[in-house]
């Protein structure tokens, strides 16, 4: 991880000045406790009016102080944003002059590139996601798309074109993903696209089926929830295998896109429709089985780690947890969340939005302390990925507004991880 900017103010303080932190803040026209939480890394980003009055007084340009904003991104503090996801915004929204040509930095792509080092990169970004690093995964996503483009361009039409373009579609599928996770929905949106005409292009079937399940997901962030059951019905019929012959990427590319279906319907409290989807997507998982752990062929084994593992017979379990959670059965929700607890395929993302579903099941039943017992855990292991859904600050407020004595101390905790910007 980069230096924050308070490693890099402390570092250019010490270093090149004889300044104490006093006469920093007094120099720069700020409070001591400012200096302090910056170099403590308290706070690990800063407006950048902040910025500039501390390189003024130190002497150097405020490029200087741009330390791991991702970092703040990730943790979402206050003045995260100009920063954070700046690289990841040039990536996916480039400037050019009136001549068409490139202004501003440009991420630096080796000569030649192989595929398998493009396919490592996104391979190392997608275990930073799937851990909960989001500041990592922010860090990689820029070179891992630039990466992605410049082996694209250097296939070309040639036979390694197609695998290439198949590559970048999940490059582009992983950034729109995290880009969810960060609530940045409009910068998602353009990572998706990108996906999905990259898979397009490829004639890459099950790249754009898997793009399409993830930009389901984004819709249903936003309302959208018409179009998500017509999109994944609709691409779910395109790519529906015959079961007895299916291969595992067949299985898991149709199988996610039920699943978002049933979740769209779900919504729309069309729950028939939600539990034959379900019923369709058991059947597959059923047949897929363990097929999609550990496979030889190295396309596959990729597939299986970047755009593959969000589809099993747990994954089902976990949807129909949801669908019970959305039609206000929080009983049968607990109930069905007992044959899930200890499945070994569920993704670090998944189990944690399923425990959320648990959290608020045991709080419509009246066991507030069972639910706030499940967010602490939440908040020990995942608190960069809690601090980002608003659903659990939901769940915390409605505990809180059940609660007619003080907050506990667990509460408190709680909300001092809720409390800032969403």
């Amino acid at each position: 991880m980069e230096p924050t900017i308070g490693d890099r103010v402390a570092a250019i303080r010490n270093e090149t000045t004889t300044l104490t932190q006093e006469q920093l803040a007094e120099r720069a026209g700020l409070s001591i406790e400012t200096i302090q939480a910056l170099e403590q890394n308290k706070r690990t980003s800063a407006r950048i009016s902040t910025l500039n009055k501390i390189a003024r007084a130190l002497g150097v340009h405020t490029a200087a102080l741009m330390g791991s904003a991702a970092r703040a991104q990730a943790m979402r503090e206050a003045d995260a944003e100009p920063l954070g996801l700046v690289g990841i915004r040039q990536a996916l929204a480039p400037v050019r002059d009136v001549a068409g040509h490139l202004v501003g930095p440009r991420q630096p792509v080796a000569d030649e590139l192989e595929l398998a080092q493009v396919r490592a990169l996104v391979t190392d970004a997608n275990a930073a996601y799937h851990a909960n690093d989001y500041a990592t995964a922010i860090g990689l996503t820029p070179p891992m798309l630039a990466a992605a483009d410049a082996i694209v361009e250097q296939a070309g039409t040639t036979d390694s074109g197609q695998p290439a373009l198949g590559v970048a579609s999940y490059a582009y599928q992983l950034a729109g993903r995290l880009l969810i996770q960060l609530r940045q929905l409009d910068l998602a949106h353009i990572a998706l696209d990108r996906a999905t005409t990259y898979a397009r292009t490829a004639d890459d079937q099950l790249a754009a089926a898997t793009a399409t399940a993830h930009m389901c997901w984004l819709l249903l962030r936003t309302g959208r929830i018409v179009e998500v059951e017509t999109l994944a019905a609709r691409t779910a019929d395109a790519v529906e295998p015959r079961l007895s012959t299916a291969t595992p990427r067949d299985l898991a590319a149709w199988g996610v896109l039920l699943l978002k279906g049933a979740a769209a319907a779900a919504r729309n409290a069309r729950e028939d429709d939600a539990r034959s989807m379900l019923t369709l997507a058991a059947a597959g998982a059923q047949q897929l089985g363990d097929r999609m752990v550990g496979p030889a062929d190295q396309a596959d084994r990729f597939f299986a780690q970047v755009g593959g593992n969000d589809f099993h017979q747990a994954g089902v379990q976990l949807m129909q947890v949801e669908t019970a959670v959305i039609a206000g059965q929080p009983d049968r929700a607990l109930e069905l969340a007992g044959a899930v607890a200890g499945a070994p395929q569920v993704t670090p993302s998944s189990r944690q939005r399923h425990q959320l579903d648990v959290a608020w099941s045991y709080q419509e039943t009246g066991h507030s302390a069972d639910a706030t017992r499940v967010l602490m855990q939440l908040r020990d292991t995942a608190p960069e990925w809690l601090r980002q859904q608003r659903y659990a600050r939901e769940i915390v407020q409605s505990i809180e507004d059940g609660h007619r004595r003080a907050l506990s101390a667990e509460l408190a905790v709680l909300r001092s991880l809720m409390d800032g910007p969403i």
